[in-house]
C-alpha cells in the first residue's frame, strides 16, 4: 500500500483523496516512512516532525468528512525548500548561523500552500543561503543524487528535486535565483519551474539576491508542478515586487498541451549563445532528439542570435554577490542567530567578527566578500553599475528573440551530474554550470526544466537524467506549461512510459 502511495503523481493522489478512497494520514505516513527509510543517505531532508504533519493532515481529513469545500490538492505532502520560513519547523537555509531558528510567521508561498490544504512533510536541505549549485554547500551535509549516490543532485534546492525524484514526496517548494529549481530538476530527472519575477511572493523567503531570486514549485511531473503553482502563485502586499495581476490557470495550460496538437505552429527558438563549448556530447544528442521531436509534431525550430548572453554569467555573478553581501548583513550575532562570544573583553565588532567566521561557510563569506568590493567607492561603476547594463542588453536580446519565436529552447544544464567532491573547491565549475540558466533570472522572464532522456556519460551505463529547458516571455507561464506538458507527452511515447517511472526505487538508502 504505502509503495503504490508514494509512487502516485500529485494529480493522481488528489484524486484519490477526493474520493475518499485513501486518507491524508496515510499519504502523509506513507511518505514519512520513505523518508526515514532512504533519506539517510540521501540527505534531502534538515528536518521532519511527523506529529506536525500528522496534525495538519488529520485537519485536513476531518475538513473533508465535514463536507467542506477543499482544494484539489488538499491533503498531499509537500516538502519545503529551508529557504522559505514556517511556523511549524525550522528555518536555516542550509546555515550553522541559523541553527535552530523558527519563525514567527509563515512565508507567504507555504501560507498559501497550507490555505490548498497541502501538508508540509519537511524542510529540504540547500546550499548555505542558496550559495551554490550543488548542494555540497550546506552546513548540514550534502544531499545526494538518487540516480547515482556518489553524484551531486545540483543545487541550490538540490535537497527538493531529491525529495520527489526519491518519492519522499510528490511536491515541493524552491528557490530560484540564477537556476536553483532548473537545474536540479535536470539532474534529478523531474520538474521545476522558475515563475515570472513577482508571479509568487517572496515574502518570508530568506533573500539571497532581491532582484533575482524567485519561488517555484517543483514535482515529477509538468501538471503536478502546474498544480502547485497554480496554489502559491498571486498578488502579496507583504512583497514590493508582487505583480498586480490575474493569472491563467496553469494546470489548464499543462492539461491542453497533454491533450496534443499545442506544438503545431509553434515557434521555437535555440539561441547559439546557450549551445556552449561545455555541453556533453550526449546532452546535446538528448536535446537534438527532443528538437526533431517537436519538428515532427509541427513546431518549427528558428535559430536565434543573443549576442550578450556570452556576458551573462559574469554579470550575475557581479550583481548576486553585491545583494548578497547586502542582504546577509543582518546576520551580525546581535538580533537573532548563532552567537560566539571570543574570551576576553569583547567589543560587538569582536562578537560580529567571530559570529561570522563560524557562522557562513566558505562559498558565502567568497560571495561577501566579492559583492562588497563590488559595491566599494570608486569600483561601483566599473564592476556593479557595468553589470546591471549587460542585464538591460540582455534583456533586449530577449525580446528581440521573442518578436521571432513563442518559446526558448535549450539544454537546462550543459552536464549531468558530477561526483561529489569531484569539482575541488573550484567554484568556476559550479558557477559555469549555470550559464544556461542564468539568462531568466537576469530578464525576470519564466523557465521550465523536464526530463527528455539520460545520458551514459563517465560509464554509467543505466544513464544520468537529462534536462530541456524551456522560457517564455513575462507573464507567459501558462505557455511554458503548455509546450512543457507537449513535450512530456512526446518523450512518454517515445519511451513507453513516463520519465519518472525510471527513478531508482532505493531501498534502505541503497541503489
Amino acid at each position: 500500500m504505502a509503495h503504490d502511495v508514494i509512487r502516485m503523481t500529485a494529480a493522481e493522489l488528489a484524486a484519490e483523496l477526493a474520493t475518499g478512497s485513501l486518507s491524508a494520514v496515510d499519504a502523509a505516513q506513507a511518505h514519512l516512512d520513505r523518508i526515514a527509510e532512504v533519506d539517510g543517505e540521501l540527505q534531502a531532508f534538515l528536518h521532519t516532525d511527523a506529529d506536525v504533519s500528522l496534525a495538519a493532515a488529520r485537519a485536513i481529513d476531518a475538513r473533508r468528512a465535514a463536507g467542506e469545500p477543499l482544494g484539489e490538492l488538499a491533503g498531499v505532502p509537500l516538502a519545503v525548500k529551508d529557504v522559505l520560513v514556517t511556523t511549524d519547523m525550522p528555518a536555516t537555509a542550509g546555515s550553522r548561523i541559523l541553527e535552530g531558528y523558527r519563525s514567527p510567521y509563515d512565508a507567504t508561498a507555504v501560507a498559501r500552500a497550507r490555505s490548498a490544504g497541502l501538508v508540509n512533510i519537511g524542510k529540504t536541505n540547500m546550499d548555505e543561503f542558496a550559495m551554490g549549485s550543488s548542494t555540497e554547500n550546506s552546513a548540514y551535509g550534502p544531499t545526494r543524487n538518487p540516480w547515482a549516490t556518489d553524484r551531486v543532485p545540483g543545487g541550490s534546492g538540490g535537497g527538493s528535486a531529491v525529495a520527489v525524484a526519491a518519492f519522499e514526496a510528490p511536491l515541493a517548494l524552491g528557490s530560484d535565483t540564477g537556476g536553483s529549481i532548473r537545474q536540479p530538476a535536470a539532474l534529478t530527472g523531474t520538474v521545476g519551474a522558475k515563475p515570472t519575477y513577482g508571479g509568487v511572493s517572496r515574502y518570508g523567503a530568506i533573500a539571497l539576491a532581491s532582484s533575482l531570486d524567485q519561488i517555484g514549485p517543483c514535482a515529477r511531473t509538468v501538471l503536478d508542478t502546474a498544480l502547485l503553482h497554480d496554489a502559491i502563485a498571486g498578488h502579496d502586499h507583504h512583497d514590493s515586487t508582487s505583480l498586480r495581476r490575474e493569472w491563467p490557470s496553469m494546470a489548464a495550460a499543462a492539461r491542453e498541451g497533454a491533450a496534443g496538437g499545442s506544438l503545431r505552429g509553434l515557434r521555437v527558438g535555440v539561441v547559439k549563445q546557450l549551445m556552449l563549448d561545455g555541453v556533453q556530447s550526449e546532452v546535446k544528442a538528448r536535446f537534438e532528439e527532443a528538437l526533431a521531436l517537436l519538428a515532427a509534431e509541427g513546431a518549427e525550430i528558428v535559430p536565434i542570435e543573443a549576442p550578450h548572453f556570452e556576458y551573462a554569467v559574469a554579470a550575475y555573478y557581479l550583481i548576486l554577490p553585491a545583494e548578497a553581501s547586502s542582504n546577509l548583513a543582518k546576520y551580525d550575532s546581535v538580533r537573532f542567530g548563532l552567537r560566539v562570544t571570543p574570551d576576553g573583553s569583547a567589543t560587538v565588532e569582536d562578537v560580529m567578527s567571530a559570529t561570522r567566521e563560524v557562522g557562513f561557510g566558505a562559498e558565502v563569506k567568497r560571495r561577501i566578500i566579492l559583492g562588497t568590493y563590488a559595491l566599494s567607492a570608486g569600483y561601483y561603476d566599473a564592476y556593479y553599475g557595468s553589470a546591471q547594463k549587460v542585464r538591460t542588453l540582455i534583456q533586449r536580446d530577449f525580446a528581440e528573440a521573442f518578436a521571432r519565436v513563442d518559446v526558448i529552447a535549450s539544454p537546462t544544464a550543459p552536464t549531468t551530474a558530477w561526483k561529489i567532491g569531484s569539482h575541488g573547491g573550484d567554484p568556476m565549475q559550479d558557477y559555469l554550470n549555470d550559464a544556461t540558466t542564468i539568462p531568466a533570472n537576469l530578464a525576470g522572464i519564466p523557465g521550465l526544466s523536464l526530463p527528455i532522456g539520460t545520458a551514459a556519460e563517465d560509464g554509467l551505463a543505466s544513464g544520468l537524467p537529462v534536462g530541456l529547458q524551456l522560457l517564455a516571455p513575462a507573464f507567459e507561464d501558462a505557455r511554458l506549461y503548455r509546450a512543457g506538458a507537449a513535450v512530456e507527452r512526446l518523450i512518454a511515447d517515445r519511451d513507453g512510459g513516463a520519465f519518472w517511472e525510471r527513478s531508482p526505487m532505493l531501498e534502505g538508502g541503497a541503489r
